[in-house]
């Protein structure tokens, strides 16, 4: 069979094919295949394409595109091609925006693969994970310094009270934080000044001068002593008590510590002797009280090695001697001083003694029980009228810059209220408590005093870069100080006390949980011949998780003696 050429029609009226083309048989001759004109402008469509949705977006754009090779039906195909012909873009509005979110891609507008799509999801994930943890941190940096226990967490489990739990002691009460902060209580007269002792000097303005560019160096007053003397070692306090003046008596370090009680962290301890009918709140010898801390409040901890200048407790040594030279430097030490009815009660004869002014207070609290304490003022200042003003001197020491985040240096003379606002933030309880000794005390003033080292690495040399002056009743407001709370505080842990048998009991701030124990203790304890045996680790009040861990260890110790037991058994049966 030979190659067929097909069939070649010839036109016999001009050049080019006929009108009607003769089609072979072999390609469906006699079949009316209509001719679909197109232009070399038009693009070209897919023949077949099965891997299409005409679902989709772009279904009418490839529809109109493909018909042209639409070869359904010829007469659909006229029909199609009449109104194609007569068919205008009316609509001119654009298509609808849509909206953006996240990070803007250089590709944005232009159709992503599902891989590109996957990648900006996750990057906006990463995003808002990274914009919801910066919000915590600054949330909780707010609100530090308003919630008590906030820094519960971040206590070290191995944090220990501040004094050691004996096992002869009892526990009577267990005080939540949260129970402190919905009392309420205003003690409606004014305090009486019982008496007053001592003597003080006339504050130096000077001071409210100073500097970071003219900073003052702090001197070192190491011929003054400082009395810090407790409730019933005071003569004068024994001697109020004798004649019956009140019920409850104090210090206005211990008040203010119990008035504070929930901006607390550090552990610290008070004792209460029931006498009688009489209440007296003092402090151990070397107790946590005569040091001031430094960054208790702070949501980074301080290292807890003492040979390390920057520990805890170094921080606190030094703060103390601090805080004592300040308050004799920002004096006239050599001008006119005021004096009170009786000398200082604690100094000796021929012993300098820091100018301090001792003023015995008694508020009361109801008709049955009244409280007196002993409250401080450090100096005294002239008023323009005329009269005479009573200022508390405190201190606030810098230590690190790098550590606290704000350098004094920089920040004082422009952004005091971020100097401030950051210890504020650091400090709370230790601010807290000045404002409410200044309060006790009846000072018309409290300055603080802002002291850094000369260099960070030396905590022996320190520079006065300013002071400022607030005062108490304001300075409470500013740091949320609420008055009626703190003394709602002494109020419910008088009564409790009161329901007490005589004897001696321990306030006992727990290290690591927002509560205070109450613990009755022998008549004896802290005494010179009282013999403290720390309580075991077994016996002491501890976590339900610090409690199921040592149970889960216990257990597997004991399994674990019991497989060596065995295996010894087994070796000596084998050995015979």
């Amino acid at each position: 069979m030979g190659f067929d050429m097909g069939v070649v029609p010839s036109n016999p009226d001009g050049w080019g094919p006929p009108d009607v083309a003769a089609i072979p048989q072999s390609l469906g001759g006699g079949a009316s295949i209509p001719f679909a004109p197109f232009s070399r402008s038009d693009r070209l469509g897919r023949i077949a394409d099965w891997t299409r949705n005409p679902a989709g977006p772009g279904a009418f754009a490839a529809a109109s595109r493909d018909s042209v090779f639409d070869f359904t039906s010829a007469d659909d195909s006229f029909v199609a091609g009449a109104e194609d012909s007569s068919f205008r873009l009316v609509d001119a509005k654009p298509p609808p925006r849509q909206p953006r979110f996240g990070p803007k891609w250089r590709f944005n507008q232009r159709p992503q693969l599902p891989q590109r799509q996957d990648e900006e999801v996750e990057a906006r994930r990463r995003l808002a994970e990274k914009e919801r943890a910066r919000r915590d941190r600054h949330f909780q940096n707010n609100r530090s310094h308003h919630h008590p226990g906030f820094r519960g967490n971040q206590s070290s489990s191995s944090a220990k009270p501040s004094v050691d739990i004996q096992p002869d002691w009892t526990m009577r009460e267990q005080i939540p934080f949260a129970n402190f902060t919905k009392l309420s209580f205003s003690v409606t007269d004014q305090p009486e000044d019982l008496l007053s002792c001592g003597a003080v000097e006339f504050y130096d303005r000077a001071y409210d001068r100073v500097n970071p560019k003219a900073a003052r160096r702090l001197e070192r007053f190491k011929n003054r002593n400082f009395f810090k003397v407790t409730t019933t070692d005071d003569p004068v306090i024994r001697r109020l008590a004798e004649e019956d003046k009140a019920t409850v008596f104090a210090t206005d370090a211990i008040l203010a510590a119990l008035m504070c009680t929930p901006r607390s962290i550090q552990s610290w301890d008070i004792v209460v002797q029931r006498v009688g009918n009489k209440l007296f709140f003092d402090k151990r010898d070397g107790s946590q009280l005569d040091l001031l801390t430094v960054n208790e409040t702070a949501q980074e901890q301080l290292p807890e090695n003492k040979e390390d200048i920057n520990s805890a407790h170094s921080l606190a040594v030094e703060a103390t001697y601090i805080n004592q030279n300040f308050s004799q430097q920002v004096l006239h030490r050599e001008g006119e001083k005021v004096t009170f009815d009786e000398p200082n009660p604690f100094a000796s004869e021929g012993e300098e003694a820091a100018p301090v002014g001792y003023r015995y207070r008694r508020w009361k609290l109801d008709d049955e029980i009244s409280l007196v304490a002993r409250c401080e003022v450090h100096a005294v200042n002239a008023d323009p009228s005329g009269g005479r003003q009573f200022l508390t001197l405190n201190a606030l020491n810098e230590f690190d810059p790098k550590i606290t985040g704000v350098d004094w240096r920089q920040k004082l003379e422009t952004q005091r209220g971020a100097v401030l606002a950051t210890e504020l933030k650091n400090n709370a309880n230790k601010l807290a408590r000045w404002t409410a000794q200044a309060l006790l005390s009846g000072a018309d003033m409290m300055k603080l005093g802002y002291v850094s080292r000369v260099h960070s690495r030396d905590h022996y040399n320190h520079s006065i870069l300013t002071v400022m002056g607030y005062k108490p009743r304001d300075f409470a407001a500013q740091i949320n100080l609420n008055t009626a709370n703190m003394w709602g505080i002494v109020k419910s842990i008088v009564d409790i006390c009161m329901k007490f048998e005589e004897g001696k009991y321990v306030f006992v701030k727990d290290p690591a949980k927002p509560q205070v124990r109450i613990y009755e203790v022998p008549s004896d304890a802290f005494e010179n011949d009282y013999v403290e045996e720390p309580l075991p680790e077994e016996e002491q009040v501890r976590p339900l998780a610090d409690v199921d861990a040592t149970a889960q260890e216990m257990d597997a110790a004991a399994e674990a003696e019991a497989n060596g037991a065995s295996a010894a058994n087994g070796a000596e049966a084998t050995a015979a």
